[in-house]
């Protein structure tokens, strides 16, 4: 009798051929009904939220899928975050300070997605603010050019914010360097420091400080006052204008250069530019025939500038001397600023002291002891700034033992 001999039943094998099937499809069903995570674009920037969410709103409705994460860090200590290497992987760098992205360039911290290692997108200018109505009502005249910000009237009545905090006030400081010169600029500027009522610690305290009364003028950039034109503050350039191009670029160690090349596409296609243009920011953009489409609708005074001779900002010549640019500052302006002030307010006291004493005074307060090139020779280092610091406070001991000369009695 022949027995039929039936495979015998395998348990291991019912569950790979019969679960593996099921498994698959279940892990499809799952990747379908859960969404793809966006990408996520960093971007470093010196701009706050109300100028950063108008064009980040705009954007994400282009770009759905990608995600904005924007850390906002005063323009100095975002360069130096780059230069330590990006750790945060931030994916843009976007700033009113030129210079900055030169020294970041020379650093080989930027790439290149088609634009150059980075892109202009729109122009801004410095001047001063001052609240309106206070000036309407006569408490003080206005200043007409930057030698009017220098009158005795204004004393220990103008703010402006340090320029290793700012790269709005590094670029004003560049400003008058360039436009007067190494030496004649610094004498401005430490004359200037007679003036100064606080040295704030942020751009956006200057505008808050004039806005509250706690000053009369503030020095400024273009956009950060003139978006705040609503709250009864007024905007003048100085003079000359001198335009500054406001940047944007990639960084080395980002991590998303497709959705960061996106946001270049955005920022300076015609629909990015005209949203410059809106009254909660207040930008000139760059491309010319968005200006001149929208040109009803530039504040009256950035049109006044536009139509001014104006002369090119050089932010190669700036890079050059940016650490020593700010240095200088700090070391005989801000170190000893109350110093200076006072002695600026004891020598215009003096007004029936010999001339000739006066202007040999004057002189003192308004030296800056080292030429460009022995500021650039020198070593970035703790003595070097030391060495500068007692340069500038021997020069004022100089000036106030012969201020305490004359102030004695005949």
């Amino acid at each position: 009798m022949r027995v039929t001999e039936y495979p015998r039943f395998s348990w291991r094998k019912a569950i790979v051929h019969g679960l593996v099937p099921l498994l698959l499809t279940l892990a499809l069903t799952l990747i379908c009904a859960v969404p793809l995570k966006a990408q996520e674009l960093r971007i470093i920037t010196s701009y706050r939220d109300d100028v950063v969410a108008p064009i980040r709103d705009a954007f994400h409705r282009r770009h759905p899928d990608i995600r904005l994460r924007v850390l906002n860090k005063n323009t100095h200590a975002a360069v130096d975050e780059m230069l330590a290497g990006n750790d945060r992987q931030f994916d843009l760098f976007w700033a009113s300070a030129p210079e900055a992205f030169v020294v970041l360039e020379r650093a080989g911290r930027l790439v290149d997605l088609g634009y150059g290692p980075h892109a202009d997108f729109a122009w801004s200018a410095v001047g001063w603010t001052w609240k309106g109505a206070r000036s309407a009502a006569g408490e003080f005249p206005v200043p007409q050019d930057w030698n009017d910000l220098l009158d005795p009237v204004h004393a220990q009545s103008i703010a402006m914010s340090h320029p290793m905090r700012s790269g709005t006030m590094h670029s004003l400081l560049e400003t008058i360097l360039q436009d007067r010169g190494w030496q004649a600029g610094w004498a401005w500027v430490l004359e200037l420091a007679g003036q100064l009522h606080t040295i704030s610690a942020r751009s956006f305290g200057v505008l808050e400080g004039v806005d509250s009364g706690e000053f009369k003028l503030g020095l400024s950039i273009d956009f950060l006052a003139l978006t705040r034109s609503s709250k009864g503050l007024v905007f003048r350039y100085g003079r000359p204008v001198i335009m500054i191009p406001a940047r944007i670029a990639a960084l080395q160690g980002g991590s998303q250069p497709n959705a960061a090349r996106a946001f270049l596409d955005f920022l300076l296609s015609e629909e990015g530019q005209r949203i410059l243009l809106r009254s909660d920011i207040r930008r000139i953009p760059v491309n010319a025939r968005v200006r001149a489409e929208l040109e009803e609708s530039i504040h009256p005074e950035v049109r006044a500038a536009l139509n001014f001779s104006w002369s090119r900002y050089d932010p190669e010549l700036a890079a050059r001397r940016y650490w020593e640019v700010n240095q200088i500052f700090e070391a005989f302006v801000a170190r000893d600023l109350l110093l200076r002030r006072d002695l600026w307010r004891r020598l215009r006291a003096l007004e029936n002291a010999p001339p000739a004493e006066r202007t040999r005074i004057r002189r003192l307060l308004t030296w800056m002891p080292l030429t460009e090139h022995q500021a650039r020779s020198t070593l970035k280092d703790r003595d070097t700034l030391l060495e500068w610091s007692e340069r500038s406070h021997s020069i004022l001991r100089d000036a106030e033992a012969l201020i305490r000369l004359l102030e004695q009695p005949s």
